[in-house]
């Protein structure tokens, strides 16, 4: 019994030292990133496009873009992730089949993300002839989030408990009533935070939208999901990289990567709040 207990102690330490090195390496990036790029934000900063080969004005195209390629790979993947799993959970036979599936669905999560931009490039750029566009990027970006919206999804339903699922044929609901009348309303906190995960890595892409929707440089808005946009992540490679003066654009570099912040914080903050909301409603 003490020697169970001594283990158990020494795992909750290992965890919590873990979580907290991973707080603190957090903590430092956040405050670096701050510390450089605050006096960087300004009003001129957030509403006006870059000017004087980007060593001045703003990074609104940005913004914009990247709020694009953001719900629009979530338009693309929600749906298709959820309709997934819920095929998987709910109706596919346990078997060989539904193995290679679910292998398959977590290799794809491990590929890396330059090679979902190569595979966005050849097929969606080149073969379907879309170019560089946002619809391009926001279709590759989704298919790169698909894995985890699968996943989180899966797990949701399988949280629910199979009792509910009973009481509801029971009662004679068809199988499709009582996954829509049931289990997905007692799931849908759970699968919302698969949206969230998905729509901050789509957010914070660089080598996907690289080859498919982001150009080094575009003063005008886009118009139509057949437009070439500038995003806040290859910004601000450009700025570290390619750009015509890197040292004089340093502070640009840091506002533009705490913009980025700032935006995939709101979101997740706002998913996180709704889905609290619905949590309690539930409960």
């Amino acid at each position: 019994m003490q020697r169970r207990k001594i283990v158990q102690k020494t795992m909750f330490l290992f965890f919590y030292t873990a979580a907290a090195i991973n707080a603190a390496a957090l903590s430092i990036i956040v405050f670096f990133v701050v510390k450089n790029g605050w006096h960087a934000i300004n009003w001129t900063f957030l509403t006006q496009p870059p000017m004087d080969s980007m060593t001045k004005g703003g990074i609104l195209p940005c913004i914009i873009g990247t709020l694009s390629l953001s719900f629009g790979a979530l338009l693309v993947a929600f749906p298709i992730g959820v309709a997934s799993a819920i095929y998987l959970n709910e109706y596919a036979r346990p078997g060989k089949i539904l193995r290679l599936i679910q292998l398959g669905i977590n290799n794809l999560a491990g590929v890396p993300s330059v090679v979902f931009g190569l595979f966005g490039l050849a097929f969606f750029v080149i073969f379907l002839d879309m170019g560089v566009s946002i619809l391009a990027g926001a279709l590759t970006l989704g298919i790169m989030t698909l894995p985890v919206i699968i996943g989180s999804t899966e797990e949701a339903l399988k949280a629910v408990p199979d009792t509910y699922r009973e009481a509801s044929l029971a009662l004679g609901a068809t199988k499709m009533q009582t996954i829509f009348k049931v289990v997905l309303p007692a799931a849908l906190p759970g699968i919302l935070t698969g949206g969230i995960l998905g729509i901050s890595r789509a957010a914070g892409e660089t080598a996907p939208i690289m080859f498919t929707a982001a150009v080094f440089f575009s003063p005008n808005m886009p118009s139509s999901i057949f437009d070439e946009v500038m995003a806040l992540p290859y910004h601000i490679y450009v700025l570290a990289t390619a750009g015509t003066e890197i040292e004089a654009t340093r502070h640009l570099q840091y506002g533009t990567a705490l913009v980025l912040i700032a935006m995939v914080l709101g979101m997740n903050l706002a998913a996180i709040i709704y889905r609290s909301k619905l949590r309690r409603k539930l409960i």
